[in-house]
């Protein structure tokens, strides 16, 4: 991630490498419309564990229906955060995470909104599937034709064993 260097006056000159913080927000389910579901941000490099965490639904305030962790402790000495939010996907719904952190001048704003497929998506695919489908069974009645025509084409009165047991 990015870093910055912050330094800290106390009775003595501290200087700390600070990461910029790093938002992702994802769904907890795969999202259906008008299924109840819940949106997580997680916020990672959080050093000192200090920032404020809101969530914004189509641009407003989102007052109630969050839950906030603690802050988890990493091996390199940061933390991370979650928070959930519980909301019903709709397709005119969209969603932002903003964080405020102590050392950014500016809060981070992480977008989200439903990828739900379009119905004509979905008929492509269906329709992609299906002649895949018609192909490859074709392809299968055809090798047959061409196999026991070549059989029958030799003259032989006595098939091979394999073309016997192919044929049967």
């Amino acid at each position: 991630g990015l870093r910055s260097t912050v330094i800290i006056n106390t009775n003595k000159c501290a200087i700390f490498v600070v990461e910029i913080p790093e938002v992702v927000v994802f769904p907890k389910s795969p999202v259906n419309l008008s299924i109840p579901n819940t949106l997580i941000c997680l916020v990672d490099n959080i050093f000192p564990p200090v920032i404020n965490i809101t969530w914004f639904c189509n641009g407003h305030l989102v007052p109630e229906g969050i839950a906030e962790i603690t802050f988890y402790p990493k091996s390199d000495h940061c933390f991370l955060k979650f928070t959930y939010l519980a909301f019903f996907p709709s397709t005119e719904g969209f969603y932002d995470c903003k964080v405020e952190y102590w050392c950014l001048e500016e809060f981070l704003l992480k977008h989200w909104e439903p990828e739900l497929p379009t119905p004509m998506e979905e008929l492509i695919e269906t329709v992609v599937c299906a002649l895949g489908l018609a192909l490859g069974l074709m392809g299968v009645v055809i090798g047959t034709i061409l196999i026991i025509q070549v059989l029958h084409s030799r003259g032989t009165s006595k098939p091979h064993p394999l073309w016997t047991f192919i044929i049967v």
